[in-house]
């Protein structure tokens, strides 16, 4: 609560009316976003009801309508902010100091709930979502966006030296991307993060730096004589 300047000792009541009003208008909207995000992870668009919605959100009847054109407007403001939130994360690491060897790395092995899926990954197998250009642009947006960050970092490997040469940066950020998609769903199939975890080591062994990999086949060589 904010306090009033020494002196000042009330406030009109149309101004604090209208304070009230805006903040409890914005958390309505917040929480019926956040609502509709927790469900489209958990039971997909069509799972997703308005009254669902309302139910988590502890929102009134006609709460969606007098923020939201509709379900499909709500969802889309879910799904944008979904995404937003993972760019967010995805470049806390990326952007990170160190080389791009190990922005990657750091990026792969980040803190995920693995068994639960991706939020935005989880999208593009909704049927609904992929339907609807609205709804599966942030999607797509967000896809792209991070292929291409991945792929600057991969061609400034290759610039310092760490990646061959013939990696090609586009290439390699798809096989990245489809490495953590495709773990998600492999680790959700067994009931255990080790499907995903072998992948990112797998993933992680062909990406070594040069000077790392030499060294190892030597020292695998050693061992075998």
């Amino acid at each position: 609560m904010a306090l009033l300047p020494k002196g000042s000792t009330s406030v009109t009541t149309s101004m604090y009316s209208e304070g009230m009003s805006t903040s409890n208008t914005s958390g309505t909207s917040d929480r019926l976003i956040e609502s509709t995000r927790e469900l489209l992870w958990e039971r997909g668009y069509v799972g997703t009801s308005p009254k669902a919605i309302l139910e988590r959100a502890g929102a009134g009847q006609g709460s969606m309508y007098h923020h939201f054109k509709g379900k499909p407007d709500l969802a889309l403001a879910a799904i944008r902010r979904t995404a937003e939130e993972m760019r967010a994360t995805a470049a806390g690491v990326l952007d990170r100091p160190g080389t791009p060897y190990e922005r990657i790395e750091a990026y792969l092995w980040r803190e995920r709930d693995v068994l639960r899926g991706c939020p935005v990954g989880r999208l593009t197998m909704d049927p609904d979502v992929i339907a609807s250009d609205a709804l599966r642009a942030p999607v797509d947006e967000t896809l792209d966006w991070l292929r291409e960050r991945l792929a600057g970092i991969v061609e400034e490997g290759k610039e310092r030296g760490q990646f061959a040469s013939g990696l090609d940066g586009e290439s390699i950020a798809a096989t990245i991307v489809a490495t953590v998609q495709g773990g998600y769903v492999l680790a959700r199939a067994s009931g255990s993060p080790a499907a995903f975890e072998a992948g990112v080591r797998g993933l992680l062994s062909l990406l070594a730096p040069r000077q790392g990999r030499e060294r190892d086949q030597e020292q695998e060589q050693d061992r075998e004589h």
